[in-house]
């Protein structure tokens, strides 16, 4: 598993967890139960494939933590003065 497919895993995660909370909302509580638990799996495998990578990095000596894999946040935080930075 690479950190592409950890990051598909979370992307699936975030939208198992918001149907889960819609469903509780609805009161359907039986798909709501089934889909926190997918939530939980692919949150599970996204947290294996990183540390698998983590200590492959140690293995070859790199840094685990690698400025060419941060890419830009998804939402960048204001500034003080209320520009987006």
């Amino acid at each position: 598993m690479s950190l592409d497919e950890a990051g598909r895993q979370l992307e699936a995660a975030i939208h198992d967890a918001r149907v889960s909370f819609d469903c509780i909302a609805l009161g359907e509580l039986e798909r709501a139960h089934t889909n926190a638990i997918t939530a939980r799996a692919a949150v599970d495998a996204a947290e294996y494939a990183i540390r698998v990578e983590v200590e492959r990095r140690k293995h070859e000596g790199e840094s685990p933590v690698a400025t060419d894999d941060i890419g830009p946040s998804p939402v960048e935080a204001p500034s003080p003065e209320g520009q987006v930075e």
